[in-house]
């Protein structure tokens, strides 16, 4: 499931005051970092990363192979902070995005 442009603005207002789960360094997008932020989605729904690895180029292929490989929707991307959400159908209180 993809996320409109009102559930995009309503999600960056929920994520504004998190703080990052996950730090990407310079090692990249390992396995284990990988799982935890498996982890941390199937947990949350909606999470922050800072990934402070190489230039702006490198950042951006990061974040969008993050978003490919754990299926999730890339809610904002600020600098080195990026944030994503993956709705979790198991979870007992699910977040409710804003209807079309």
């Amino acid at each position: 499931m993809r996320i409109t442009p009102k559930q995009r603005r309503w999600l960056k207002g929920q994520v504004h005051h998190l703080r990052p789960v996950v730090l990407l360094g310079q090692a990249g997008l390992t396995d284990r970092v990988l799982a935890e932020i498996e982890g941390a989605l199937a947990h949350h729904e909606l999470i922050k990363i800072k990934v402070s690895a190489g230039d702006r180029a490198l950042r951006d292929a990061l974040v969008a192979e993050i978003a490919g490989r754990t299926g999730s929707d890339l809610v904002d991307r600020v600098g080195n902070m990026a944030a994503f959400y993956r709705a979790n159908p198991e979870k007992r209180v699910p977040l409710q995005l804003p209807a079309d």
